[in-house]
């Protein structure tokens, strides 16, 4: 991907008294007083930030915060909790400004907090008139929010197309330059692996994948569906018989190319969904009718594990088995600890697939976690992203 990087600019002593324009992802948790509970994306976006005032700009920095009504104002909508935290963690007063649309005061040196950008009359729809004042606020747009990069509006979408220069700060260049790597120029073997509960929700995934990759490893209850549709027995586990036809298109789909989907040859069941419920290894031909298949079987997870480590690249989207019940999760550990002992090149996403990782403690041996749940989804997909586009187009790519 072409595209102009901050950093670039900076280093080149381009960003030197100019006004820079930064769109982060600060859409933190918080609990029912207001108070962040989970500060990470807080932390993720201060490269950026220190980056530009490090460079001599004066620096202006909005994100969204939750649902809020467009023009309608609420305290629970305020970033000034997150104004709060910033400014602990970069050690300096860090103003919060509202109703700034229409011009702001700043100086090089200066870092200002611009309020909840979805309060702004237009922004969710990208109106025009509103994306042209936010780019006449800044001399450079920088982009640095990847969890909202499928969404085109005003303050990620509009600014760019307006705005004098658009550039992708560090935590987008970082996962533009991860994506280009597994997905547009990959080292092979490309394996993916692609679990959940449904099939339904990753359809469009399993198909667009089913024609690029050499091993479609699915998991979950996707899997129990594939293997329905091989012709076997899956008892009571939870399944979408209707699209066991579907299933059936991404196998052919992948062997045509000489590729395929293994088929799960052993699992591990149990006969009531519970942590304490006692678990039985079984061949996949002797499940029972009253069986619920929750985990793939051991013989099952050393055969995709040697895959695994024979990969030239791997994306990792969803735990394999009911990780979060200790008898159901050797699957997704055998999955996580090959994927960490591999030398492919690796790229994880969406929040249970995190979730597996930090319970295993295998975050340094990834190349690359994806933090947008759905921007990545949406790359797996085949789309291609607004805020990708829109770069590529201002850096003339």
């Amino acid at each position: 991907m072409n595209f102009i990087r901050f950093s670039d600019l900076c280093s080149r002593g381009k960003v030197a008294g100019q006004r820079v324009f930064i769109r982060a992802d600060l859409n933190v948790p918080q609990d029912t007083s207001g108070n962040i509970t989970e500060d990470t994306r807080i932390r993720a976006s201060i490269p950026c930030l220190q980056m530009a005032l490090d460079a001599g700009a004066a620096v202006m920095v909005t994100s969204h915060l939750g649902r809020p009504v467009e023009g309608e104002f609420k305290p629970a909508d305020s970033l000034a909790p997150v104004a709060k935290r910033l400014g602990e963690l970069m050690k300096r007063e860090i103003p919060l400004v509202s109703n700034w649309v229409d011009g702001v005061d700043i100086k090089p040196g200066q870092l200002l907090l611009l309020e909840n950008c979805r309060l702004n009359k237009g922004e969710k729809k990208n109106s025009e008139a509103l994306a042209r004042k936010l780019a006449a606020l800044c001399d450079i747009f920088v982009h640095d929010a990847f969890g909202t990069a499928h969404r085109a509006e005003a303050s990620t979408y509009g600014i760019a197309q307006y705005a004098p220069i658009a550039c992708a700060g560090p935590l987008l260049a970082a996962e533009m330059d991860a994506i280009t790597a597994a997905l547009s120029n990959p080292r092979r073997p490309l394996v993916a692996i692609v679990a959940g509960s449904k099939v339904s929700t990753k359809l469009t995934i399993l198909k667009s994948l089913a024609a690029n990759v050499d091993q479609l490893i699915v998991g979950g209850g996707i899997a129990n569906t594939f293997m329905l549709a091989a012709g076997l027995k899956i008892g009571k586990s939870l399944v979408e018989a209707d699209l066991v036809p579907e299933a059936k298109v991404v196998m052919e789909a992948m062997k045509a190319r000489g590729a395929e989907v293994p088929i799960p040859t052993d699992v591990v069941c149990a006969k009531t969904f519970a942590p304490d419920a006692p678990a039985t290894v079984k061949a996949s031909t002797e499940v029972a009718d009253d069986d619920l298949i929750l985990d793939i079987g051991p013989d099952t997870t050393a055969k995709l594990a040697a895959q695994l480590k024979a990969a030239g690249t791997i994306v990792w989207n969803g735990p394999v088995g009911v990780f979060e019940f200790d008898a159901f999760s050797k699957g997704t550990e055998g999955i996580a600890r090959a994927i960490a002992e591999s030398s492919a090149f690796s790229i994880a996403g969406g929040g249970d697939t995190l979730a597996a990782i930090a319970k295993y403690g295998i975050e340094k041996q990834v190349d690359y976690i994806s933090t947008g749940g759905g921007a990545f989804l949406e790359i797996l997909e085949g789309k291609t992203l607004p805020a990708f586009e829109i770069l590529e187009r201002r850096a003339g790519g």
